[in-house]
């Protein structure tokens, strides 16, 4: 078969397309039209003599011959990035690694952790990008994230980094803490929550406590203001095990007596499965899966002293 010279557009648009399950998509990352992409990938069926994607309502899906070339196209596509990439990127770029998580964990858990890794790899650039929303991993953006979730996510590998607990926190010098003594005399006091999926009503209903009446005073977008506006003495917060270990260890919270809620969620490495992970962001990878899960900190058995 000869093959044209204007076959790696095509190719390149079917590879993104394949990867994306959806033409509008990869028009979008491609800067390209939707049409334009349709045509190069009829283009590249005329030139292999198979349909490569089967059209319907909702979008496209491979078929088997679309799903064998979309795996070798991803593989050898990464592979010619990655060589353009050794080519022309100066060291600091060929060893900076892009991570992308959410603020609490990064602030909390990560943070307190990175002096260990950059003492172990001096050469290593770190970028992190803590947001709300899921980061597209396309070819300019992050190495690798730590998401928050049950996962799958399409295209992704994911790797189980940690599993996380709720249960409620207060400030010390919070009036009327020594008198709790569990569940019962929470739902007297003034609650503060984030936006997570889990929350009061899930924790009180674990508690033996369903449909009590609660009093949620204070709502933030993110855990870190949730926790900043306990540690000022707004309310009772519910906390995460995983990334509360500093603000217990400083004391600016306490935990209050009553059951830890397992998470329905747990913590995961994830990053792009077409792309080859670089030897930096590969080095990165692996020390985070070495990173101790620290236990769930004491319960609060007795009235803090006064501050």
């Amino acid at each position: 078969m000869t093959v044209p010279s204007d076959w790696l557009p095509a190719l390149a648009a079917f590879e993104c397309a394949a990867r994306h399950q959806n033409f509008a998509r990869a028009a979008e990352e491609l800067g390209l039209t939707a049409s334009a992409v349709s045509h190069h990938v009829r283009k590249l069926e005329t030139l292999v003599g198979a349909t490569l994607f089967v059209r319907h309502a909702r979008g496209v899906a491979l078929t088997p011959e679309g799903r064998r070339l979309a795996d070798t196209a991803s593989k050898a596509l990464a592979d010619v990035g990655d060589v353009l990439r050794a080519l022309g990127d100066a060291p600091t770029e060929r060893n900076l690694v892009r991570i992308t998580t959410v603020h609490s964990l990064a602030y909390a858990w990560l943070l307190p952790r990175l002096p260990a890794f950059t003492a172990a790899h001096p050469h290593v650039r770190l970028r992190i990008d803590s947001e709300q929303a899921l980061t597209r991993f396309d070819e300019n953006g992050p190495d690798l994230g730590i998401r928050f979730g049950q996962g799958p996510w399409p295209g992704l590998t994911a790797l189980h980094l940690m599993d996380d607990a709720l249960f409620p926190v207060a400030s010390p010098t919070m009036p009327g803490l020594d008198a709790l003594g569990g569940p019962a005399d929470l739902v007297r006091m003034p609650l503060i929550e984030d936006m997570a999926r889990e929350g009061w009503p899930d924790w009180f209903r674990a508690a033996g406590y369903p449909g009590a009446r609660l009093d949620i005073r204070h709502t933030f977008s993110d855990t870190t203001g949730a926790l900043m506006a306990a540690v000022l003495g707004m309310g009772v917060a519910l906390a995460r095990e995983q990334i509360i270990a500093p603000y217990l260890a400083t004391g600016s919270l306490v935990r209050i007596p009553g059951p830890a809620l397992p998470g329905r969620a747990s913590y995961y490495v994830v990053y792009p499965s077409h792309r080859r992970v670089r030897p930096a962001a590969r080095a990165f990878i692996d020390w985070l899966m070495d990173q101790p899960r620290h236990p769930t900190p004491p319960t609060l058995t007795h009235a803090p002293p006064s501050r």
